[in-house]
C-alpha cells in the first residue's frame, strides 16, 4: 500500500478486535502513526507491538469510551506521544441486543452511551485539538464514524442498535455542517455484515446460515472490503467530501 498517510496521526477506538483491529493495521500500512484504544489493554498492546515490530508506529491506550470524561485525556496522551491528531476513527460500538419488550433500560442506555455519546464526545474533543494545532486549518482533519447498514435499515430484533446507528448518521451530517468552514471532514462508513470473531458463532449456526442465504449474494463480507472506503475518508480526497454516509454492504441492505 502507498504510504499516502505518512506523517498523519490517527486514533482508532474499539481496536482490540474485529474492524477496529483491521482499521488500525490499514492506517499503519498507509504510513500513519496509530493510537489503538480499547478496554482490553492486553489486546491493543499486542497489536501495537506487532505494528511497531513491522516498522510502523503505534501506541496502545486503555480506554472505555462509555466513560465520557476519559476521552479528552486519552486524546491528550495521543498528542503528547505521537503528535497532533489528524484522523479519528470512531469505531467502538456495542450490539444492543434485545427486542423492544426485552431490552432493559440499562442496556438501552449503554448502547447509546457507547454508540452515540462516545463518538460525539470523541469528535468534539478531537476537533478542539485539531483547531488548536492547525490541522483543521490545513484541511487535514478527518472524523470517520463507523455506522452500519442499520443507519437506514431496520434489523429485526435490534431496536436499540438501529436507533443508535441512525443517530450516528444524523450526528455525522450535523457535525459536518457545523465544522464545514473549519476545514474538518466528517463522514460515516456504513458496513454491512462482516465476518468477525464477535459474530462467527451466530453465522455458523443454522439461523445465521439462513440469514446469509437471504442476502442477494449469499455471503458475508470480509474486513478488506472496507479498505478503499476507509482510505478515501482518511486521505487527501476527503478535502471535498464531508457529511457523506458511505454504504459498503455487498448489496445486503437490498434485502434486509
Amino acid at each position: 500500500m502507498e504510504p499516502h498517510l505518512k506523517g498523519k496521526i490517527a486514533l482508532v477506538t474499539g481496536a482490540s478486535s474485529g474492524l477496529g483491529d483491521h482499521f488500525a493495521r490499514l492506517l499503519a500500512e498507509a504510513g500513519a502513526s496509530v493510537a489503538i484504544a480499547a478496554r482490553r489493554i492486553d489486546r491493543v498492546q499486542a497489536l501495537a507491538d506487532e505494528i511497531n515490530a513491522a516498522g510502523g508506529k503505534a501506541l496502545a491506550l486503555q480506554l472505555d469510551v462509555a466513560d465520557a470524561g476519559a476521552i479528552g485525556p486519552a486524546i491528550d496522551t495521543v498528542e503528547a506521544e505521537l503528535g497532533p491528531l489528524s484522523i479519528l476513527v470512531n469505531n467502538a460500538g456495542v450490539g444492543g441486543d434485545g427486542s423492544a419488550l426485552e431490552i432493559s433500560v440499562e442496556d438501552w442506555d449503554n448502547t447509546f452511551a457507547v454508540n452515540v455519546r462516545a463518538p460525539f464526545i470523541a469528535a468534539r474533543e478531537a476537533v478542539r485539538r485539531m483547531l488548536a494545532s492547525g490541522v483543521a486549518q490545513r484541511g487535514e482533519a478527518r472524523i470517520i464514524n463507523i455506522a452500519s447498514i442499520a443507519t437506514a435499515n431496520v434489523l429485526p430484533g435490534l431496536p436499540a442498535y438501529c436507533a443508535s446507528k441512525a443517530a450516528v448518521g444524523m450526528l455525522t451530517r450535523a457535525l459536518a455542517l457545523e465544522w464545514a468552514r473549519e476545514g474538518v471532514a466528517v463522514n460515516a462508513l456504513c458496513p454491512g455484515y462482516v465476518e468477525t470473531e464477535i459474530n462467527d458463532a451466530w453465522f455458523g449456526s443454522e439461523g445465521g446460515k439462513r440469514q446469509i442465504a437471504r442476502f442477494p449474494r449469499r455471503r458475508l463480507m470480509n474486513a478488506e472490503a472496507l479498505d478503499d472506503a476507509l482510505m478515501l475518508l482518511a486521505g487527501p480526497s476527503a478535502r471535498t467530501l464531508t457529511g457523506s454516509l458511505i454504504t459498503v454492504d455487498d448489496g445486503q441492505s437490498l434485502r434486509v
